[in-house]
């Protein structure tokens, strides 16, 4: 396996960097908590090689980074808890999370099929010249392989990672070194801690004027670092489907004739980018679904999990 580019953090390797999130490759960028593994938040496939990328994937949602406040508001509803926890903490260590706007062209793999989305404004300067370069989304979990430990150096990532990744832009060591404390601001409920990280809860309690509420480990997903929820059609899922019955919405994997293709070449990474976009779709013609059976291993394993949620029971 190919080694990654290094970079290094000047207007050089900014540009450079740039353009490789422009063409839907993966680039490690430097933050003040960790190293993220940044893609084209609106690029299905992109988003998809960070699952590949990392192995043993899930369908977590992920952190979306941008520059400042006005491009956050562009992609998501804005509320007054917000308002105040970012007047008092972005740039920074904080990712909240907030209704997504219908128009906003974030991947649906981003926000694991949910209604919100998490969004941080980092304020490491390297993070926020490439941000400010590359002007658009980046969705970025930690670089490092599921299950190690998280990287805080360019060294860090690219022993974890290797030629999974285009390039790391090295910033050097992270100053933080501990993931963004995450909070629900959508205003549904109380401003409720979903994750604790490098912002203390009292800090954001005494910005608030009001102590935070704890989510319920029991709950279902809404934020990255959670465990997922299931995705639940309106209708009926049927897995494994080798024939279709009369009057189902049918979604087919290889070289099967189906409503719609989850990959016809059989590509798992291509299949992990559609699964959200075409369940929803299928969803919409209020008819059964039946789904063709999808490999056990690779993505494969991550795409048979939320396909086994969504046909779970329900009440």
């Amino acid at each position: 396996m190919s080694q990654p580019l290094r970079l290094s953090p000047d207007k050089t390797g900014i540009t450079r960097a740039s353009a490789l999130l422009q063409d839907g490759a993966l680039v490690a960028l430097p933050t003040e908590t960790v190293y993220g593994l940044g893609a084209d938040a609106r690029n299905d496939r992109a988003v998809a090689e960070i699952f590949s990328a990392k192995g043993r994937p899930s369908f977590n949602p992920l952190i979306v980074h941008l520059p400042d406040v006005e491009a956050v508001r562009s992609y998501v509803e804005w509320t007054d808890t917000a308002e105040i926890l970012a007047s008092a903490f972005w740039p920074g260590a904080l990712t909240l999370v907030l209704p997504l706007r219908p128009d906003s062209g974030i991947a649906p793999l981003v926000t694991a099929g949910l209604s919100t989305v998490a969004v941080r404004v980092p304020a490491h300067p390297l993070a926020q010249a490439l941000l400010r370069a590359f002007g658009g989304p980046v969705a970025a979990p930690s670089a490092n392989r599921s299950g190690q430990i998280s990287p805080t150096t360019a060294d860090h990532v690219e022993r974890s990672l290797g030629g999974r990744v285009a390039a790391i832009l090295d910033g050097g060591p992270c100053p933080v070194g501990l993931e963004s404390t995450i909070v629900d601001a959508s205003e549904a409920g109380a401003p409720r801690l979903l994750r604790p990280g490098g912002i203390p809860a009292e800090a954001l309690e005494q910005a608030l004027g009001h102590p935070l509420e704890i989510r319920d480990g029991s709950e279902a997903i809404s934020a990255p670092g959670q465990l997922r929820s299931h995705y639940a059609p309106a209708e009926t899922v049927r897995l494994n489907a080798t024939e279709w019955r009369e009057g189902e919405a049918t979604l087919g994997f290889g070289p099967v004739s189906a409503d719609l293709n989850l990959s016809p070449a059989g590509d798992l990474t291509e299949a992990a980018a559609n699964l959200f976009g075409h369940l929803h779709a299928l969803d919409e013609t209020g008819r059964p679904i039946a789904v063709s059976p999808i490999p056990m291993h690779g993505l494969g394993c991550a795409i048979n999990d939320r396909l086994s949620r969504a046909a779970a029971p329900r009440d």
